[in-house]
């Protein structure tokens, strides 16, 4: 899956059009669901924040999308909790939980497939959602996208970030499959961590044995001493 965006690079390509969907998908999910995020608490954005979240979410797959509006906006919060949970069900080691919560996406979304031709591109697929609304028509796409991935033996590069206090999720495209961290930052706080328990573990501990072993004056010593005789004085 060769994918687009920060962070998400790779090998394998299925099209282009679901690239870019998966991608959505994990800066949607990543952006707009509360949890923790490289060890700190994250709340997503609200009010007049959202619209340019949303945008910039979308325009990690396709870059020429326009501004999303509020209103529009206000729909996208809800696609990422639907899709927060197909990555946390693949990361549990739930792979049917995970088709199934698919397959509820695609049938809410009424997710169609459609041939499309623009900016001069040659024609490609695209799902679109029954509805006529932005986040709709994006909800339809990133299950579809999931649902590729998910139907192929690619299914467990889905996953959930392994750091501590850290829930953001992210598409495993290395070539042996061993990501496991959402972000290089993650990666090296976790690596930092390792170092600082192996150099403590590592370090001398000051004996209390030697402090106890210290002799100590007798007092048996102190009352074998001669008295001073008063019959010499």
């Amino acid at each position: 899956m060769k994918l687009g965006g920060e962070g998400v690079t790779g090998q394998v390509n299925f099209t282009s059009h679901m690239d870019a969907a998966v991608t959505v998908a994990v800066h949607l999910v990543n952006a707009l669901t509360p949890g923790e995020a490289h060890g700190r608490p994250y709340l997503p954005p609200t009010g007049t924040a959202l619209p340019a979240e949303v945008t910039a979410a979308l325009r990690t797959g396709q870059r020429d999308t326009r501004e999303v509006f509020a209103r529009e906006a206000a729909g996208f919060p809800a696609v990422a909790v639907a899709l927060r949970a197909v990555f946390a069900a693949v990361a549990a080691g739930r792979p049917d939980d995970a088709a199934r919560l698919v397959n509820e996406m695609l049938a809410r979304t009424g997710a169609r497939p459609r041939l499309d031709r623009h900016d001069g591109e040659p024609w490609h697929l695209h799902f679109h959602g029954a509805e006529d609304s932005l986040a709709t028509s994006w909800a339809a796409g990133c299950a579809t996208g999931l649902a590729v991935v998910l139907g192929s033996d690619q299914q467990d590069r889905l996953g959930v970030c392994a750091a501590p206090r850290c829930d953001r999720v992210y598409v495993d495209t290395s070539r042996n499959a061993t990501r496991r961290f959402c972000s290089t930052a993650c990666q090296n706080r976790v690596k930092a961590a390792a170092f600082r328990a192996a150099h403590q573990t590592a370090q001398p501990k000051k004996s209390t044995a030697h402090q106890t072993a210290q002799p100590k004056k007798s007092t048996a010593s102190r009352t074998a001493q001669p008295k001073k005789s008063s019959a010499s004085a």
